[in-house]
């Protein structure tokens, strides 16, 4: 199954691998994505995590079901510089029936954690 979306790739969002557990990815921190300083801007750390959490949970659906987000929180730890690349992990907390709890992790190059990010998918048939 492609996962790219038009989204993923204007943010730059490498997918490295999905799985039915877990989602990883990363993202190159150039200047189109920081704020200032020179920091990847909090906004597309939260669109980098809604991704995974969205990738994962279409990784557990049926064909005649989709997802979209209904609820996110997003805890920041440090900021990831510009030239730097953010390393996620999305693991999912709970897959339901109705909706699915996604986890995802964002870490620095150098391993130090820079967010958590706890969203809820709806999961919904097509054409509804």
């Amino acid at each position: 199954m492609d996962f790219t979306l038009p989204f993923t790739k204007l943010m730059g969002v490498e997918i490295v691998s999905v799985a039915k557990d877990r989602v990883e990815a990363t993202l190159k921190v150039r200047p189109e994505l920081c704020t200032r300083p020179a920091v990847l801007h909090g906004g597309a750390v939260m669109a980098f995590a809604d991704t995974l959490g969205a990738i994962g949970t279409v990784a557990n659906l049926p064909d005649d079901q989709t997802t979209t987000t209904i609820e996110s929180k997003t805890n920041f730890f440090a900021a990831v510089p510009e030239g730097d690349t953010a390393r996620a992990e999305c693991t999912p907390l709970h897959r339901g029936k109705t909706t699915m709890v996604w986890q995802t992790r964002i870490a620095r190059g150098d391993g130090r954690l820079a967010a958590v990010v706890t969203q809820t998918q709806l999961v919904i048939p097509k054409g509804k």
